[in-house]
């Protein structure tokens, strides 16, 4: 399948909550404000505890039976007590091969800010569905591990003040030149469609910028 089209499998929730759906598996990425009648979840993907990114209201609405949960290790004790078939805790580095889809975490963290420590060791991740690989950022600035990304498609929080803003986030994308680069954190919490808009008018030419 080519990325054009994979895109289509691709839906922005809101805030930085993704959905994945391919091959009859259903992901979903920081799911946070959920509504009631979304499918169930294959695997949940949280980035690191605060409340818009591991929302355990939200994780109950998606868990079913065949659900595996993927948080990081500060989330243990919490994370052990959900319903899901199988909970996988990650740092920064980890890597594994599970059913049809690699995942591998990176560093998610802040510079100049105190919001997100680098020594909380939470994360972003690449996963990779049939050869394409998509980099959700979780919440992070700039940080130098970026410019050695190799990703297809990438998810960046655009909204500043707790996370890059939108500048920023053109920075890094340029830097590491991802096929697609797809904002996210913004419209709900912090950041405004505009924010999305200018993000996408800061991008290389040769990388495609959407709004979901």
């Amino acid at each position: 399948m080519n990325i054009e089209t994979f895109i289509n499998n691709i839906t922005h929730l809101g805030h930085a909550s993704i959905k994945i759906k391919y091959n009859n598996k259903v992901i979903y990425i920081d799911p946070f404000k959920i509504s009631n009648n979304e499918e169930k979840a294959d695997y949940i993907f949280s980035t690191h505890p605060h409340f818009d990114h591991y929302s355990e209201e939200d994780i109950n609405k998606l868990i079913y039976k065949n659900t595996v949960l993927i948080v990081v290790e500060e989330l243990k004790n919490k994370a052990n007590k959900l319903n899901a078939k199988e909970v996988i805790f990650v740092n920064p580095g980890f890597k594994q091969n599970h059913d049809s889809i690699i995942f591998e975490t990176v560093y998610a963290y802040n510079i100049n800010k105190n919001f997100h420590p680098k020594s909380n060791n939470w994360v972003g991740y690449i996963i990779e569905i049939d050869g394409i690989k998509i980099y959700h950022a979780g919440d992070t600035d700039f940080i130098p591990e970026m410019k050695n990304l190799k990703t297809d498609i990438a998810f960046l929080p655009i909204g500043g003040t707790y996370t890059m803003n939108y500048k920023e986030a053109a920075e890094a994308a340029n830097s590491f030149k991802p096929k697609i680069a797809i904002p996210i954190h913004f419209g709900s919490i912090i950041g405004t469609k505009s924010d999305a808009q200018n993000f996408i008018s800061l991008l290389n030419k040769d990388i495609k910028g959407i709004i979901l």
